[in-house]
């Protein structure tokens, strides 16, 4: 599955004709936005598929997720242990074979790490995290591996390059993961395709005609040395 995460920088980022352009040229399956104002409703009415969005409490802004096939049920809203002044959400979407939670996290490093955990004690085995983290160094979240592309996808001030868009999994396997043009945000999209770990075929085994190969070449070269081995006689007296 072919999931973009793209945080639109809410005031001069993205429009809604960038967005729409995006889903076109690269065909996800899902769409995870975050600072997403309500100009982007419109969004299905341009390029089909299935939207819902939730504003962060007091803001004009929030997460919002389109997903190309129907949503199997509305997103579920998980509310974060907050900061001073924001106060966080995770929006969480159920994809059949495994659910995304779409998240935009505070900028305390304690914090969003404390927020990452309590998203994660409501995913189920099979679960990505994707978004906006604010996360400086490694996320230290239990279970979960870091399978996000590797380059940096925010700059800060317009000088200090940033990786701060994230994707954290469990239970599945990443076959492809890469950054995308910003456009006119201030942040990179991230694209990944997952799969869960049970989907990705294993090699068949190796045919026994090796082993009996092995075996027999094995027999053969015993059976040479038993002919090449020089006898011991033994002296007589006379």
């Amino acid at each position: 599955m072919k999931i973009i995460s793209w945080n639109l920088l809410h005031r001069d980022g993205a429009a809604l004709a960038d967005v729409e352009r995006l889903v076109h040229e690269q065909q996800p399956d899902v769409l995870l936005m975050q600072e997403v104002t309500t100009a982007f409703e419109a969004l299905p009415r341009l390029v089909g598929g299935h939207y819902a969005q939730t504003p962060l409490p007091g803001r004009r802004h929030g997460l919002a997720a389109w997903t190309r096939e129907a949503m199997t049920r509305t997103p579920g809203i998980v509310h974060l242990p907050s900061g001073a002044v924001v106060h966080r959400i995770c929006q969480i979407v159920d994809l059949g074979g495994f659910s995304a939670a779409n998240v935009h996290l505070s900028q305390g490093q304690l914090l969003n790490r404390r927020q990452l955990r309590h998203v994660a004690d409501h995913l189920p085995l099979h679960a990505a995290i994707l978004g906006d983290y604010n996360l400086v160094g490694p996320p230290m979240l239990a279970g979960f591996q870091d399978v996000g592309p590797r380059q940096n996808t925010h700059r800060m001030s317009d000088l200090v390059p940033l990786r701060l868009d994230r994707c954290l999994t469990r239970g599945l396997i990443c076959l492809k993961a890469d950054v995308l043009d910003r456009g006119s945000s201030d942040h990179r999209p991230i694209m990944v395709e997952l799969v869960r770990a049970s989907e990705v075929r294993r090699p068949p085994p190796m045919p026994r005609l090796f082993g009996q190969w092995a075996g027999d070449t094995a027999r053969a070269w015993s059976s040479k040395r038993d002919l090449v081995r020089p006898k011991r006689f033994s002296r007589s007296s006379g």
